[in-house]
């Protein structure tokens, strides 16, 4: 992408190794929704991989200088504190990382388009043990929650639950929304 402003946050070089893993699996002609951007390292390499993507966030300062880039929608939310804004079947992905409130988790199956991905990976109890953080129980998650979170009817493309190579205990879950043409099963490695 020429237009694409200089990437000068070294966060935005360093996207999710499971993000970066599932994407090729997002529709190129859909729109993905980064759900708590932060600092945009999702985001901007959804861009500069083709994606038509909506970042969100409470604090959007960060991701600013892209605003104008093509194919990029800049939002400041806060979904804990309104209503959620999204038409029903909009999102071709919806990646949300780093990042938890359970009452979202219906709207990201409503806001599916059939055949759309969710991903997500965040902390588990276990990172609060090692590390002292998340603090609040409202933003990490118990064991095996991610897939007790999963909506009846969602195909379960990957779950993982450890530690990663950074020494953080997360929870990661890729699911899709059935839909008319899917493919019979998803490669385990990316393409």
């Amino acid at each position: 992408m020429e237009n694409l402003p200089r990437i000068t946050c070294e966060a935005m070089r360093r996207p999710s190794a499971w993000v970066k893993r599932f994407a090729p699996l997002f529709d190129p002609r859909e729109e993905v929704l980064d759900l708590a951007a932060g600092e945009g390292r999702h985001t901007a390499w959804l861009l500069l991989t083709g994606h038509r993507v909506l970042a969100v966030d409470r604090d959007v300062s960060v991701l600013e200088p892209l605003v104008g880039t093509e194919n990029f929608t800049l939002e400041c939310r806060d979904l804990e504190g309104e209503p959620w804004p999204y038409a029903p079947e909009r999102f071709g992905a919806i990646v949300v990382t780093n990042y938890l409130h359970r009452p979202l988790f219906p709207h990201f199956w409503e806001s599916l388009r059939p055949g759309g991905h969710f991903v997500t990976e965040t902390f588990t109890r276990a990172n609060r043990e090692l590390w002292g953080r998340p603090s609040r129980p409202a933003h990490f998650l118990e064991e095996g929650e991610l897939l007790r979170l999963t909506p009846e009817g969602a195909r379960i493309i990957a779950f993982e639950s450890g530690e990663t190579e950074r020494g953080l205990a997360v929870e990661r879950i890729v699911w899709q929304k059935p839909g008319p043409c899917m493919r019979l099963v998803e490669p385990l490695a990316a393409p």
